[in-house]
């Protein structure tokens, strides 16, 4: 899947899952991005935003790498879901209940002062704070400390910190907004229900959803009278819901988890779309080129409209050294879903990686229009600068580079690299202007912080 992207904390928003070769266990402090899985996101997201009277362009969801299942609101309007979740829920109206809850925070204003502190800051930061905040709360201050270092001066004490009071507003409107759309929320009484038994639980033990989100005996039961009464509290999955929620779990296993444990959870009995996706990705990170690229072929020949199956094809291929070869594969996937801006950087990166100087054109327009849609991908930003300079547009390759720094909080990089765009661009150019306008940003940020 090259639209699988991973990234470290200093890395911040930019490696695409297809990209992940030599992934090992998952690790609880990157984000992933996925093409598929965010669509699916957004699919079941946008009418419960819509139904709690949030504009759903505006609001951010991330999925953090970390097998724990958990679920968040920080930082203004953006939500966060870890992958074991996904993982570990069995529908997909367990999921959107959770989603809607979140949605539930966000238009009751809850955590205030921790959004005005958040919702400037970029995501290192916000997912340092977080996960540091989460570590002491779990009994390891020292990793806790270290994470709460890259939220600055964010205090500890107002994050992941809801109330009951507020757990059950978030709950009232979450039913309410379940309703507005014409969906169960019996799924989130569902999930509910499988962490309640942990209240007794020492921190450590419990799932960090427990420790942010405070249950009790008498919320759930208020939670169970408002299910019942909805007239739509027996309303079954969609069918899509159901498929795209398996085609989802699938990858995130094939692709995060260890391939013996896929293989276990996906046996060869299991010849459903969803097993043999799994398993497809369980070969590749092996890796075993081969056997991959023949199970992936087959699910190619099945479904050849689906993007992801193609995007898949070509990353496997990218990622084992044959970007010439993977470049048909990301082409079709681009003509399949013209409007997902990953798969348009995993064609781009394919055609850079052929070393092609009559090509390199082409995966500039690529990765410029995908910037476009999705502004903060700095792996996109990265091929751009790499685009640039084979195109001896160095004042350009300057400025992506400076852009890259700049969305991960590396302002000592963005500084240097805006320097040497500012000295060769054309004054007045929307480049020189965007990169004056970071060299202000970060001259305010050191104002900042040394109290000026």
């Amino acid at each position: 899947m090259a639209g699988f992207i991973r990234k470290t904390l200093a890395a911040a928003i930019g490696v695409v899952f297809a990209g992940m070769s030599a992934i090992g266990p998952a690790s609880a402090q990157s984000l992933i991005r996925d093409a598929e899985i965010e669509e699916t996101i957004r699919i079941y997201s946008d009418p419960i935003f819509a139904a709690a009277g949030l504009v759903p362009q505006n609001v951010e969801t991330y999925i953090i790498n970390d097998p724990s299942m958990n679920a968040f609101v920080a930082g203004g309007q953006r939500v966060f879901i870890h992958t074991g979740l996904i993982t570990e829920l069995d529908s997909p109206s367990q999921l959107i209940g959770v989603i809607a809850h979140e949605a539930g925070h966000i238009s009751g204003g809850h955590l205030s002062r921790t959004q005005e502190a958040l919702a400037g800051a970029t995501l290192p930061i916000i997912i340092g704070t977080l996960l540091g905040a989460a570590a002491i709360a779990a009994g390891s201050p020292d990793a806790g400390i270290a994470g709460i270092q890259l939220g600055q001066h964010v205090a500890q004490r107002s994050v992941l910190a809801y109330s009951r009071t507020q757990e059950s507003a978030a709950d009232q409107a979450a039913v309410k907004f379940l309703n507005a759309t014409g969906q169960s929320s019996r799924g989130l009484l569902e999930t509910f229900d499988r962490f309640s038994d942990q209240e007794v639980l020492a921190g450590r033990n419990q799932d960090p959803y427990v420790r942010s989100h405070p249950l009790s005996r008498e919320r759930i039961g208020a939670l169970e009278n408002l299910v019942n009464s909805s007239p739509y509290s027996d309303v079954p999955d969609k069918p899509d819901h159901i498929h795209r929620y398996n085609m989802m779990k699938a990858k995130i296993i094939g692709f995060l988890d260890r391939p013996q444990n896929t293989f276990r959870r996906y046996p060869e009995t299991d010849q459903s779309i969803y097993g043999r996706y799994a398993r497809a990705l369980a070969y590749y990170r092996i890796p075993e080129m081969e056997t991959a690229l023949g199970a992936i072929g087959e699910l190619v020949a099945e479904q050849p409209d689906n993007p992801y199956f193609h995007e898949l094809h070509g990353q496997v291929l990218l990622e084992f050294g044959r970007p010439a070869d993977a470049i048909p594969s990301y082409r079709q996937s681009v003509k399949l879903a013209p409007h997902q801006p990953l798969l348009r950087v995993g064609l781009a990166q394919a055609i850079i990686a052929t070393e092609d100087p009559s090509t390199n054109k082409e995966a500039m327009e690529h990765l410029l229009q995908s910037l476009r849609d999705d502004p903060e991908n700095t792996f996109a930003w990265h091929n751009l600068a790499i685009a640039y300079h084979r195109d001896g547009q160095q004042g350009m390759a300057d400025y992506a580079t400076a852009e890259r720094h700049y969305r991960v909080n590396n302002l000592g990089q963005a500084q240097v690299h805006a320097q040497r765009a500012i000295r060769v661009l054309a004054k007045g150019s929307p480049a020189w202007n965007r990169t004056l306008d970071i060299q202000q940003s970060i001259q305010q940020a050191q104002k900042r912080k040394r109290g000026g």
